[in-house]
């Protein structure tokens, strides 16, 4: 099979590539290549997709499958479809589960409300100002390619992917922390539910569903567990024996200026109720399509050891320092303090 990667130098995209290599494909990757390299076996073709005559450097060319990961631009989209469309015998469109318009409701399928489509280059100023534009231009891309391609078109609706190759720390975060033990600060949302998916999964799917031909719409996740069980998992399978989660007052941390979710100073994975719906979709129709999930120890080993080759003390996108930690702690421990004092006042 020959198979073009709209990009393939950076996680997803990357780990794609390398599994149609792996399985003896013919791989193109088409990127500006200053992401990092392709995969070893996989051809480099140097695009430039902000550009008029971006892809002409593909121009003829004919593939038996595209997989096309264009995060926050439906320019991109749209003329990758009138450039290779009519070519390509088969087309994946990784979209998003910020597609739904009901962040809240958990186990939402395919056919839950969306929200309005956009068709918008995304500049920074639009971002601010339409807070869910990212989630439009993914509706508006999934058209594209829908009107495009009909059946040849799968759509990937993903969520949260991790593995070996993220450096968001969005979930690494986690078993670099655990595997040095310890008093662990996590957020007293132990029942709320999360969701991932690791990349190997995801790219081993895609590349078989392009094999197959099958068309569609999926949310590409995983299964549902509360974040209290996730965690427990991670520390069962690196943690040190003196490991021991701290839960925290929502107050507290937010007071402490901890953010949900990633950037500096925060808790990832940890999101407000209102989110809740964003950490737990249902996925029984991709499993039905043939997604077939790893077990979570193997990610999480896999992906400490990344870490380990990233560097654990580094300075982190997500998560917190050493000091901010033992700051959290010791404003935990005060705030203990003073809630038993108060009752034995009512005592």
């Amino acid at each position: 099979m020959k198979m073009l990667v709209l990009g393939g130098t950076a996680f997803l995209s990357h780990a794609i590539a390398a599994e149609g290599v792996r399985r003896g494909h013919d791989v193109v990757c088409a990127a500006r290549g200053t992401s990092g390299r392709v995969p070893d076996g996989a051809t480099l073709v140097r695009v430039d997709r902000d550009a008029p005559d971006g892809l002409e450097p593909l121009a003829g060319q004919r593939f038996d499958a595209v997989v096309d990961v264009a995060t926050m631009s439906y320019p991109w989209v749209r003329d990758a479809l009138t450039a290779l469309g009519a070519q390509a015998s088969h087309w994946t469109f990784v979209s998003s589960i910020n597609v739904y318009a009901d962040a809240v409701t958990t186990g939402q399928d395919e056919d839950s409300e969306l929200h309005e489509p956009a068709t918008s280059g995304a500049a920074a100023e639009e971002r601010i100002q339409h807070p869910h534009l990212y989630g439009g231009i993914k509706v508006g891309c999934e058209n594209a390619v829908r009107e495009a391609m009909g059946e040849r078109a799968l759509i990937v609706r993903s969520g949260l992917i991790i593995g070996p190759g993220d450096v968001s720390d969005r979930f690494g975060y986690w078993p670099a922390r655990i595997s040095r033990g310890g008093r662990v600060v996590v957020p007293d949302a132990l029942e709320q539910p999360t969701q991932h998916i690791d990349v190997r999964d995801m790219a081993t799917w895609i590349v078989g569903a392009g094999e197959r031909g099958t068309g569609g719409t999926y949310n590409g996740v995983g299964p549902a567990r509360p974040f209290g069980e996730l965690l427990a998992a991670v520390v069962k399978a690196v943690g040190t024996p003196d490991t021991a989660l701290v839960p925290l007052s929502a107050e507290l941390l937010e007071a402490s200026g901890v953010q949900v979710w990633r950037g500096e100073k925060s808790l990832p994975l940890w999101v407000p109720p209102e989110d809740y719906g964003f950490m737990a979709h249902d996925h029984s129709r991709a499993l039905a399509a043939g997604l077939v999930h790893r077990p979570f120890e193997e990610t999480v080993a896999d992906v400490l050891a990344y870490e380990r080759e990233l560097g654990l003390d580094r300075e982190r996108k997500a998560g917190l320092t050493t000091a901010e930690e033992l700051a959290l702690l010791e404003a935990g421990a005060r705030t203990e303090t003073t809630e038993t004092t108060e009752k034995g006042d009512l005592v």
